[in-house]
């Protein structure tokens, strides 16, 4: 029974998904608490290297938390990379204000140009995924989210508006191929982003209508990201960098570099997961304390297992994150 359902969601995905190197560039949606923790400065980096490389269309950047700032820190970011007027969301209405202990917010936001200067300059994240998903073709769009599932959720229970005369449900179905999500530990257990806001995560992971991949807490448990990086004496004046060299020494638990919980997350949405793990099929559930377990009879969803030494996704990811920005300006090819 689990292989016919392994197979069945394996033709959901290379239907949907597609096999990457015969695809053009995956247009993302970047969903991301960008704090409390400093695996989001990773993933931003690897999403943004990865379009530099042409393997991904960066649609937007949205934040899952609203702390004063979040805007502005994802500014940072795509300007640094070049791409300026890549579009930002904020949640308007409920949602977290977690911030880093660390102060690196405070910092990137102190030390590197940003024009964005507060979350007012910027649209409710639900108003543009809208906008956005409504203008791509059908089918098309990969969500990562590596934060809580504030956003998505309101997507769903969104309706028709001047952008589209579909309601949420059927929106995310027409336009979104995959949803890739750093969530939950398997076959069971707490995780952060899922626990914070476990409403949002029941609402999600029972009524999104298109396949799911979770990247789990045990996947970037062990990949550890950053000291080639802050080692690395030629990158200078790089957000990336600092954000790591000011963490790393804070957390005797990062001595030997950062999990990468929200780096593998990214690097399966744009280059796919075959290259480093399977799937295993079925369905999450979510209690209301946040704890999820695992249905082996669901459909619809996997998580990753892996396939390759996790030292060759470490590697990967510790070269990605020292990408340094191409000289050309970029622009997203949506606003």
């Amino acid at each position: 029974m689990r292989y016919k359902l392994l197979m069945i969601f394996l033709l959901l995905v290379a239907v949907s998904y597609g096999q990457q190197k015969f695809k053009k560039p995956v247009n993302v949606i970047f969903d991301s608490d960008m704090g409390p923790d400093y695996d989001d400065v990773g993933a931003i980096a690897i999403l943004h290297a990865l379009a530099d490389k042409g393997e991904t269309n960066i649609l937007a950047t949205m934040a899952s938390t609203k702390y004063e700032g979040v805007a502005g820190v994802l500014n940072v970011f795509n300007i640094y990379f070049n791409r300026p007027n890549i579009p930002i969301g904020v949640p308007k209405g409920k949602a977290l204000e977690l911030r880093d202990w660390q102060h690196w917010t405070d910092m990137v936001l102190a030390k590197y140009p940003h024009r964005i200067k507060n979350n007012d300059e910027v649209p409710d994240a639900v108003q543009l995924y809208r906008k956005i998903l409504a203008s791509q073709p059908d089918n098309s769009v990969t969500i990562v989210t590596i934060g809580f599932l504030t956003n998505l959720s309101n997507l769903l229970n969104s309706t028709a508006d001047d952008y589209s005369s579909l309601d949420g449900l059927q929106l995310v179905k027409k336009k979104v191929k995959l949803l890739v999500c750093m969530g939950g530990r398997f076959p069971s257990g707490y995780e952060f982003n899922v626990m914070k806001d476990a409403t949002a995560s029941q609402n999600v992971y029972t009524n999104w209508s298109t396949p799911i991949i979770f990247s789990g807490f045990e996947i970037g448990a062990k990949v550890l990201a950053g000291l080639p990086l802050i080692h690395n004496e030629t990158i200078k004046n790089d957000p990336i960098k600092d954000v790591f060299s000011i963490s790393i020494p804070l957390a005797k638990e990062d001595s030997l570099g950062r999990k990468s919980w929200d780096e593998t997350a990214v690097l399966v949405a744009i280059k796919g997961y075959s290259p480093f793990y399977t799937l295993h099929p079925g369905r999450i559930k979510v209690a209301d304390d946040g704890k999820n377990t695992w249905d082996d009879n669901g459909k619809g969803q996997a998580y990753l297992v892996e396939k390759v030494d996790y030292k060759e996704v470490e590697k990967l990811i510790n070269e990605l994150i020292m990408h340094q920005p191409v000289l050309k300006e970029k622009s997203p090819k949506s606003n």
